[in-house]
């Protein structure tokens, strides 16, 4: 394995938390991904970098060398990708390629920047699946992805590509104003066990992670129709399917929303870039319209507002970059 910079910052991560555990969870991680990814780095080295006992982990001798070495290092780098950008490209790139699967914030994200930047060159593409838009920004077709990923799970570490986690959100119902339930603040799940399911397709765990919460409310779900977006309100307003909907998402006229229980299913929302590409030296402006372009989504929600304010650690989520493991 090549040493690169993302291990540097794994291994300065897990220095400065004193923890694995720690670094994993500000690096957005799963605790055994880092573990495997130090213990591959550590190879990579020749040694090991880190003591660690229930205190925590403290660095070893040649973990000392390389963190000296990555704190002159990473500095180095993200200032030569910020000059290398702003020379090739002025202030603002002069065309930005988005890619979104099913993105929520993608139309306001656009505006904003069509607002700010009018000159620039604007092109969007859709897709259904994460990893393929995430291979387009590591092949340089995209600038930048927008997309969202289960719970805690991370689109695929092989890409290695850097991303931001726009926001959390609990993933609601989406029923027809005449449903028995309709009239209930919230829903519990166990109470749905003789529906039927329409939910759009997609890679990911979200359907083994749909399963899992409905065999914990002790039941399977009937039936589950796959099928794009306005398939599924087809399907909801002819009253042949409930569906899992994004809590940002707003109900035609004849149709609601409404949160399940206890917020058994969670919705990551990810802008995602290639840490070596010219994009990388202006995401700090993205994520800033990214986070602009939720909070215009949140703001014409009063009911998803309203339920924030009462479940803190969902919706915006700052200063939440990570990479994932390789």
């Amino acid at each position: 394995m090549n040493l690169e910079l993302r291990h540097l910052r794994v291994v300065t991560a897990i220095a400065e938390t004193g923890s694995v555990t720690k670094a994993a969870s500000m690096l957005g991680l799963a605790q055994p991904a880092l573990t495997a990814q130090l213990q591959r780095i550590e190879r990579a080295l020749g040694g090991p970098l880190f003591e660690r006992d229930r205190r925590g982990a403290r660095p070893t001798a040649l973990g000392e060398l390389v963190l000296d070495r990555a704190r002159v290092l990473l500095p180095a780098m993200k200032g030569l990708q910020d000059e290398a950008a702003r020379l090739a490209g002025g202030d603002a790139l002069s065309r930005y390629r988005l890619g979104g699967v099913n993105s929520p914030i993608l139309g306001r994200l656009v505006h904003r920047l069509t607002a700010d930047q009018p000159t620039a060159q604007i092109s969007t593409h859709a897709s259904w699946s994460v990893d393929e838009l995430a291979r387009m920004v590591l092949s340089g077709r995209l600038d930048y992805s927008l997309c969202g990923v289960c719970g805690d799970a991370v689109p695929s570490a092989e890409l290695g590509l850097a991303w931001w986690v726009v926001a959390v959100d609990p993933v609601w119902l989406l029923l027809p104003e005449s449903h028995a339930l309709a009239g209930r603040a919230e829903i519990d799940l166990a109470d749905l066990s003789e529906e039927r399911w329409v939910a759009a397709p997609g890679d990911g765990c979200f359907a083994d992670c749909f399963a899992a919460a409905c065999a914990r409310s002790g039941f399977t779900p009937r039936k589950v129709y796959e099928t794009d977006l306005k398939g599924s309100i087809d399907l909801v307003e002819a009253g042949e399917a409930i569906a899992l909907c994004q809590a940002t998402f707003r109900p035609v006229p004849g149709l609601i929303t409404r949160p399940i229980k206890g917020a058994p299913l969670r919705w990551r929302l990810l802008l995602g870039w290639h840490a070596d590409a010219q994009a990388a030296g202006f995401a700090d402006l993205m994520v800033k319209y990214a986070a602009g372009a939720y909070a215009d989504i949140i703001d014409r929600n009063p009911d998803y507002t309203a339920w924030l304010r009462r479940h803190p650690g969902f919706g915006p989520q700052p200063n939440t970059e990570f990479e994932p493991a390789v």
